[in-house]
């Protein structure tokens, strides 16, 4: 088997099916990512959403027998929309971080990586192959890194020349032995505008993240959102980009290579009230194709309320009212609660001291105790 023509034809043909970059490395293990995952578990700094098993994440051959090689692929998507939508009074808009503007790019790039197999397989009917997008066992920047698709950024996301950090990952693990790339080597030298810019201190220091405190995460969790990161939430409805906005090297980068990853304005930035009362039918049927909705509808709905009150939108304030007395779920009337207290005014005042007669829930009163002392 000839590697060296078998790669330059693998490179040749993700042109012709989507893929903007790859990069070919060893199957050999991961050992610094290794040290740098047991401490990140002893300082408590990971998401939960991570493969628990540290060793499977940093050995390619617990995955695949007999590994040779791991190929990383990346694929570029939008910074700005093609159509803009503006936020106004009244009509106050959230927004979903960028990664999330598209079709799910978890569904879009195991398309990819799957035409990638049956080709490989093509050309070498004995060939294994394992791929895997973001929820796999590898963690994609580390392949990537290490596959030459770009370097490491101090904001912890794989900044490549081409595109910046706009790109989607994901990888393949093959009992091909394919000639590794070389790494990139490292371009952001002493700027911090990541680290300084993020609203959480969630970047520790340039590469190290605590995600407990990452914006990106706190938008996907499910109980109430401690207080202070909900005077940071803004209008972030789901996920974050400021890490990736102030970056230099992500200046002036905006590619729109991908039909299927272009946003729907009225999806990627929707409107805050409408959120409060949708079902979970009308939710999956607007929602259901993009990434941001893999946790249903509950955080984006408190992360809506969030925003009215970052807004202190006062023409929310009724559906908020109806949101804190009727809805079954806790977080929800409690956040409900909370903002009303933010916004303020004489109807807010009255509705919380109504609600505050009736509620049962010890969190919910905790929260509509807070709402009024804003007002009183």
């Amino acid at each position: 088997m000839n590697t060296a023509q078998l790669k330059q034809d693998i490179i040749d043909y993700c042109k012709t099916i989507g893929i903007d970059k790859i990069g070919f490395t060893t199957a050999n293990t991961f050992d610094e990512l290794k040290n740098r995952l047991i401490r990140q578990q002893e300082l408590a700094y990971q998401s939960g959403f991570e493969e628990p098993d540290i060793e499977k994440r940093v050995n390619p051959a617990l995955l695949l027998n007999e590994p040779r090689s791991i190929l990383s692929i990346a694929v570029a998507y939008p910074s700005k929309m093609k159509i803009r939508v503006v936020s106004k009074r009244g009509e106050r808009r959230g927004i979903f971080c960028r990664a999330s503007w598209g079709t799910d790019y978890h569904l879009v790039l195991r398309d990819r990586l799957q035409k990638l197999e049956k080709y490989i397989q093509s050309k070498v009917p004995e060939a294994k192959c394992k791929s895997m997008v973001d929820t796999g066992e590898l963690v994609d920047r580390a392949v990537a890194e290490r596959a030459g698709i770009g370097w490491s950024g101090k904001n912890c996301a794989i900044i490549t020349p081409e595109f910046g950090s706009y790109v989607y990952l994901g990888e393949m693990i093959t009992n091909i032995p394919f000639e590794p790339d070389q790494p990139m080597e490292e371009r952001c030298g002493t700027c911090n505008k990541c680290v300084d810019a993020c609203p959480t201190g969630a970047l520790v220091q340039g590469g190290q993240l605590n995600a407990q405190r990452c914006i990106a995460f706190l938008t996907q969790t499910k109980g109430f959102l401690a207080e202070p990161f909900r005077e940071k939430l803004g209008n972030r409805i789901y996920g974050c980009d400021t890490c990736q906005t102030v970056c230099p090297e992500n200046k002036g980068k905006d590619y729109h290579f991908h039909e299927e990853l272009e946003a729907d304005p009225e999806i990627a930035k929707p409107l805050l009230k409408p959120l409060l009362h949708m079902s979970n039918r009308e939710f999956r049927e607007k929602f259901g194709r993009i990434s941001g909705s893999w946790r249903g509808k509950k955080p984006i709905q408190r992360n809506a309320i969030i925003a009215l009150a970052h807004y202190k939108d006062e023409t929310a304030v009724d559906d908020l009212i109806k949101v804190m007395t009727v809805d079954p779920r806790p977080v929800i009337r409690g956040t409900a609660a909370w903002a009303l207290g933010k916004i303020g005014g004489e109807a807010s005042q009255q509705a919380l001291e109504k609600a505050q007669q009736k509620e049962e829930d010890e969190e919910v009163l905790t929260e509509i105790n807070r709402g009024l002392s804003y007002i009183n």
